[in-house]
Formats: C-alpha cells, sequence, structure tokens
C-alpha cells in the first residue's frame, strides 16, 4: 500500500462550506498513520493558527521525550569512563530518538485561492466574480510570509464576489510555494472541461516555468451512486483526469491524489448537505439546489490507494511534497510601539555602554535577590525567549524607568521613607515584569492612564 496524505483539505473555517473541526482531522490522520496534512480553506487562512496550535500541542510530548533523550546523551558523552549498562544506553538513544522523531506530526499551512480570470482588478464581469481553484502551499516561513501577503491582497484589492489573487501576485510572491492545479475548478481543469486543451498547456506551461518541481498536476475521483447526491462528478473528474495524465507526461510535471475534504467521516455527509441548503438559501427538498457527491469525507490512506490503485505515484507525490516542507513556527511575541524614555534618564546606546552581556545574563535570569534559579541551558532558552541581547538592552532600559516612575509613585503613597515590605513587593513584582520582557507594555498603559486622569478628564480604573 502507497503511503499518502491529504493536501486539499477545508475545516470548519471555510465558512457555510467546510464541515470538519481541526481536532478531529488531525485525530483522524494520526490514527490512519499519517505523518501530515494540508488545511486548505477557500480564500481565507482563518483556521491557520489554530491548526498550527493544536499540532504543536500533539508534538509536545514526542518533542519532550526527544530533548531528553539528548539530554541524556549529552551527559553520558561527557563522562570520562561508561560503564557497560551505561554503554548501552548510549547506543540505545539514537535509536530512540528516531523513533520519537516519526511521531512528530507536520502541519501544511496552505489555502485554496481564487485567481481571477482576468486580473484581480478587474471587476465588471459576471466570470470576475470568483476566480479559478488553486492550491498554494507555504514551504517554509518565506512561503509561509508570502502566501498570508497574497490571501490578505486577495481581499483588499482583489476582492469581487470572493477574495482573488491573479498570476500577477503569484508572480510577485511565488518564492517557497507548493502549488496544485486543484479540483474541476481550477484553471487547468476548466480548460479542459471547455475543450480548450490549447489553453491548458499555455498555463500548465506558465505555472511550471513559475514553480518548476513545486508545481502539480491534482486528480481527484468522487464516485458516488447516491441519487440524493451530485452524480454528475465524477464523469467530469474522470474526462479530465485522462487529459491531466497526458499533459503531465508531456511536460514532466507530477501527478497528486486528493480527495476534496469538506467533512471527517463518511457519514456526516448529510450533516454537510444540510450546511449547503444553508449556505446557498435552498430548501433540503430544492430539486434544483447545489449539491456536493457526499465523497467529500477524509478517506484514510486504504480507501484512497483503493480509488487510486492503477496510478500509485500519484499517492506517493503527496510525501514528496510534505518532505518539501519544513517545520517552522508562525508565533511571534507581541509587537507593541516603543515607549519614549527622557534621554536625560538614559538610552539604549548608554547601556550597552555600560552592560556587559554577561551582567544582563545574571540580572534577566536570577531572581529579585540575586538568587540562580534556572539551569544554564533554561537560563539560555529564557535569554532567547525574550528575544536575545539586542532585546534584553531595550527590555533593561525600559524596566529601569518603570522601576524609577514605580518609586515615585509609591512615595507618594507613603512617604519617604519606604517600609522593608513595600520594597520586597515592589521590586518582585517590578522583576517579574522585567524578566517576562513587560516593562514597556507597562509604560504605555501607565503613560494613557495617566493622561486621562490629569489631561483628558476621563474616568479610569487603577489599571
Amino acid at each position: 500500500m502507497e503511503p499518502f496524505i491529504h493536501l486539499h483539505v477545508h475545516t470548519q473555517y471555510s465558512l457555510l462550506d467546510g464541515q470538519a473541526s481541526i481536532d478531529a482531522l488531525i485525530d483522524k490522520a494520526q490514527k490512519d498513520g499519517m505523518n501530515a496534512i494540508a488545511v486548505t480553506d477557500h480564500g481565507n487562512m482563518f483556521g491557520i493558527k489554530e491548526f498550527f496550535n493544536k499540532v504543536s500541542k500533539k508534538n509536545g510530548k514526542p518533542l519532550g521525550a526527544i530533548k531528553d533523550l539528548e539530554k541524556e546523551q549529552k551527559a553520558l558523552k561527557g563522562k570520562e569512563e561508561l560503564t557497560a549498562e551505561e554503554q548501552a544506553r548510549l547506543g540505545e538513544i539514537p535509536a530512540l530518538i528516531e523513533a520519537e522523531k516519526k511521531k512528530i506530526f507536520k502541519p501544511i499551512i496552505g489555502c485554496e485561492c481564487y485567481c481571477a480570470r482576468n486580473g484581480r482588478h478587474n471587476k465588471s464581469l459576471k466570470e470576475d466574480r470568483s476566480g479559478y481553484h488553486l492550491i498554494v502551499l507555504a514551504k517554509n516561513m518565506n512561503g509561509y510570509k508570502n502566501l498570508i501577503k497574497m490571501v490578505s491582497i486577495s481581499w483588499t484589492e482583489g476582492f469581487y464576489g470572493r477574495p482573488r489573487i491573479d498570476h500577477e501576485l503569484l508572480e510577485k510572491y511565488h518564492e517557497d510555494l507548493i502549488v496544485c492545479s486543484a479540483c474541476l475548478g481550477g484553471e487547468i481543469p476548466q480548460h479542459i472541461m471547455h475543450g480548450r486543451i490549447d489553453k491548458a498547456e499555455e498555463s500548465i506551461q506558465w505555472f511550471k516555468r513559475l514553480f518548476g518541481e513545486d508545481y502539480y498536476l491534482e486528480m481527484q475521483r468522487h464516485e458516488t451512486h447516491d441519487p440524493n447526491a451530485d452524480c454528475t462528478t465524477y464523469p467530469k473528474q474522470q474526462e479530465v483526469n485522462k487529459v491531466l495524465i497526458e499533459l503531465a507526461h508531456k511536460y514532466n510535471v507530477k501527478l497528486i491524489a486528493t480527495n476534496d475534504v469538506h467533512f471527517v467521516n463518511a457519514e456526516d455527509a448529510e450533516a454537510h448537505d444540510r450546511l449547503i441548503c444553508l449556505s446557498t438559501g435552498k430548501d433540503l427538498d430544492d430539486p434544483t439546489r447545489m449539491r456536493y457527491s457526499k465523497q467529500e469525507w477524509m478517506k484514510t490512506t486504504a480507501e484512497m490507494n483503493t480509488i487510486f490503485a492503477d496510478i500509485p505515484e500519484a499517492l506517493s507525490n503527496t510525501l514528496e511534497i510534505a518532505g518539501k516542507v519544513e517545520f517552522y513556527s508562525i508565533d511571534s511575541g507581541p509587537i507593541m510601539p516603543t515607549f519614549a524614555i527622557p534621554e536625560e534618564f538614559g538610552t539604549e546606546e548608554s547601556y550597552r555602554e555600560k552592560l556587559s552581556e554577561q551582567e544582563l545574563f545574571e540580572e534577566f535570569t536570577r531572581d529579585e535577590n540575586g538568587n540562580v534559579v534556572l539551569s544554564e541551558d533554561d537560563a539560555k532558552d529564557k535569554i532567547k525567549k525574550l528575544g536575545g541581547y539586542d532585546k534584553l538592552y531595550r527590555i533593561k532600559l525600559e524596566a529601569d524607568y518603570l522601576k524609577k516612575l514605580t518609586y515615585d509613585g509609591a512615595r507618594e503613597c507613603y512617604g519617604e521613607d519606604l517600609s522593608e515590605e513595600v520594597r520586597e513587593r515592589l521590586d518582585f513584582e517590578l522583576h517579574i515584569m522585567k524578566t517576562m520582557g513587560f516593562p514597556g507594555y507597562f509604560l504605555i498603559v501607565q503613560d494613557f492612564i495617566k493622561a486621562a486622569r490629569e489631561e483628558l478628564g476621563v474616568s479610569v480604573g487603577p489599571g
């Protein structure tokens, strides 16, 4: 049986179109032995953060085990002499690490974009109100940034019936992206269905020139015999697939098999059918309403192997795509404005001159009394999470200015001679703010609260 992963997946964030929860999709994929899936919602990336967070949480256990094993390996290698038992354990660790790595699940971030037929700025014809479907996947952080840039522009500049990108945006932001030709709504299938084989070939050559080996032709087979489902899709897919196979060989473009996933299990088809009625404003018994083939569930690897038994490379090529995608984090620290600190108090430049990196290291990794509370490795991780030493100089400056304002305010409340209890409590709270990297936030908050009270006459709480 050929290995396979899903690369064309709609979650509930394909609003009133997808019915699958992200949790359920990940769980089913993992239970089936898939080590990755893509999320490719229609025209948006609303579900990507949830997708990334859920996968990160599930990967916590194997990643934690790998970290522990590597720490144990380092400790054993650091010993001058090893017992026979320790030597055996050292020999076991690499295999154990590899076993844990195989448990790691890869989130593939993508979008099924609408690509405007006549350019995203044209908004006059009926055919402009949507666009050709196109699966776009990010290979790494740079690809992710290019993808979110295109999707953002599709809403701000290209929206007309749907958020639309176009060939111009694909040319500008093509780096580190993988593109698949999508379902029957894609540019190539549409040309084939309308007898424009020459146009289909032109389109394939255009995408191939731009994306090279990162361009794939996509096949789907949604065979159904349910009289209450759309039975017209499968014959069209078969017609299109026949030409796709020929063109794939002619232009040396690899084929992939996908299932247009909109719900998790086969039994969810009826619920999805009702969702489409809500989406289109039609009654369930309306004979003219839009219907799906009811084959749009997340099929297992075995089911996909049965469907595409005659073209196994289309299944294994999905793993080739997964292999091209890097593990990367889309998390980032809070982006806040820089609070203007009076120059007479200090500047980042002056702090760099008077403080060494070692002094910063000790201040940010010890408690408020200067006691060592972290291991060397954990202390280094903390510095890294705070943004490194370049960021620490700014945080230290903000923390010192916040301390000055805090003590000035405390003396107004308690008098010049502050008690030991007050000092302890202030130093503890200020140290927490500083070592978490948030003194700038508190400076900003106190600034607008001060302005509200003293200048604007606006009622505010204690802040």
